[in-house]
């Protein structure tokens, strides 16, 4: 499945539940909710998916992201008034550590969805896209 097609399912299900429980809650609330939302639309995922972070080839601790899918798209997400550089740095980050080529952030704190699609330009480049 092509990245965009697949981003496009996640945001789409993403949306399915901001429309069922509007803003307000707290981030494990949403996960719980778009976990049951992924596996209704059959998409293969890990929840609070731990991976490995290295520095030079050295491996130098772990950290977890929210939703690992189809083993190649990372989702963030956050249950803020408003998205933050901070929020959008952290995403790349995980990115870059992760070696992915594509990620989501997803805010399900404001009155309407956010989200940000963000990718690896690092990764890209290695591909040749």
């Amino acid at each position: 499945m092509e990245h965009e097609e697949l981003t496009h399912k996640i945001i789409g299900a993403c949306m399915e539940v901001h429309g069922e429980l509007g803003n307000g809650f707290q981030e494990v609330i949403y996960q719980r909710a778009l976990a049951i939302e992924l596996a209704s639309r059959g998409l293969n995922f890990s929840r609070e998916h731990e991976m490995e972070i290295q520095y030079k080839g050295e491996a130098i601790g772990t950290r977890r992201v929210d939703f690992f899918i189809e083993e190649s798209v990372m989702l963030e997400i956050k249950a803020v008034i408003n998205l933050e550089d901070v929020h959008l740095a952290q995403a790349m980050n995980y990115l870059e550590a992760y070696d992915l080529e594509i990620g989501l952030l997803i805010n399900f704190g404001s009155k309407s969805l956010q989200f940000k699609r963000v990718h690896n330009n690092k990764k890209i480049k290695q591909s040749g896209k």
